[in-house]
């Protein structure tokens, strides 16, 4: 083991632009993510790298770190890309990156203002556009003002302190569980019913190919951000399946009808906490919330491995709120700017995200962002496919 440098050697800044060099820092890393106050599977070692091979193309990296003697003991996982003429320094992960912040070691607070002072200092680029911020961010505090952070989606989060039947009580009326049963029912009527949880690379593998079936059944023809079933999305997430199993940080739960799966939540394991990642289901069957059972299963496995937190991190669907204690928002950070260029982009999205807020929160609008235009996106999507064909 290396010793530890003196608590008294000053941090030394850098910024890491190969990926060769950050490659050997997997351990140092891993640790530095693991003792987050929310530790984000998002930000391990082998999800960044391997984000980085499948979409960091048109991009270069600028992770900064800072060391203590030869000891890591912060860092934020950047990158500096051009977006529309402007040079922007974003997460690596892009919109994946949950829960993104800077990376401390224990009892080195001064490193993160260290670090921080170090991120104003941003080189080429324009502007930092950083999507997924926590609530409480230690990357905001320490570069202060000059990054505006908004907050985006409510993440519910709720705590498996106890037997999930006790706490699915709780959260529920006698109503709702009576509705939960008769879905159930109603699906078994159908056939042989049965939930899976697949948790082994050699069990993840065909449940992954299930997952991007049924994602891309669900989301035909309707808004979907998440890039999952794209090519470079399902090379991705192919790839990074071995080294989260590795970890045993990778969980998908199939619920299957007569052998089919007909509904899959994807979530990720960290530090005891469950993440839930990409869930779906087959939508012939969306009468009976084959999706909804198939959560409260999830949710079942998590708590009986002895999980104790749910982190939902998406918006405030119902079953989530209706589940969840509370909320604990993940924000995005606009602002930094070193030129007329990089103030121009921030005040734009800045914009862009007062509209799209003011948009979920009208009801009429979403419906008709979400239902009322899959049609015009179904007959775009085709065309594309014909294009290509």
């Amino acid at each position: 083991m290396t010793a530890l440098a003196p608590r008294t050697a000053s941090v030394r800044l850098a910024t890491i632009e190969r990926i060769d060099d950050f490659l050997p820092l997997r351990d140092e890393w891993d640790r530095l993510v693991r003792i987050m106050p929310r530790p984000s599977p998002f930000l391990l070692h082998a999800w960044l790298t391997t984000w980085w091979r499948h979409y960091g193309d048109s991009a270069r990296l600028a992770v900064r770190v800072a060391w203590r003697g030869d000891r890591l003991v912060a860092a934020v996982p950047l990158l500096a890309a051009p977006r529309r003429g402007v040079h922007v320094t974003r997460f690596i992960g892009g919109r994946q990156a949950a829960l993104a912040d800077l990376l401390v070691a224990e009892g080195e607070d001064d490193a993160a203002v260290a670090l921080g002072a170090g991120l104003a200092v941003r080189g080429d680029a324009d502007v930092a556009d950083l999507y997924g911020l926590p609530m409480a961010s230690r990357l905001a505090a320490a570069v202060g003002p000059g990054l505006s952070v908004v907050t985006r989606v409510e993440a519910p989060v709720l705590d498996l302190d106890g037997d999930w039947d006790e706490i699915y009580r709780a959260k529920t009326t006698s109503k709702k569980r009576n509705l939960h049963k008769r879905r159930r029912r109603q699906l078994g009527e159908l056939g042989r019913l049965e939930t899976t949880l697949a948790r082994t690379y050699d069990e993840l593998v065909p449940a992954l190919e299930e997952a991007f079936r049924l994602h891309a059944l669900r989301w035909n023809g309707r808004p979907d951000g998440s890039g999952f079933v794209t090519p470079t999305g399902q090379a991705f997430h192919r790839d990074v399946i071995a080294p989260l199993a590795d970890l045993d940080a990778a969980r998908i739960a199939l619920l299957r009808l007569d052998g089919r799966a007909i509904a899959f939540h994807y979530y990720l394991v960290l530090e005891g906490r469950m993440y839930v990642h990409r869930l779906a289901f087959d939508p012939a069957l969306a009468r009976f919330s084959p999706g909804l059972v198939n959560t409260l299963d999830a949710i079942g496995f998590a708590a009986d491995e002895g999980l104790t937190r749910v982190e939902f991190l998406g918006g405030a669907e119902r079953y989530k709120v209706e589940l969840a204690d509370r909320f604990e928002p993940m924000c995005h950070g606009l602002g930094l700017a070193t030129s007329i260029r990089g103030r121009a982009y921030a005040a734009a999205q800045l914009g862009i995200i007062d509209a799209r807020l003011r948009l979920k929160r009208s009801p009429t609008l979403r419906s008709l962002y979400v239902d009322g235009l899959a049609p015009v996106r179904g007959v775009i999507a085709r065309s594309r496919d014909a294009l290509r064909a």
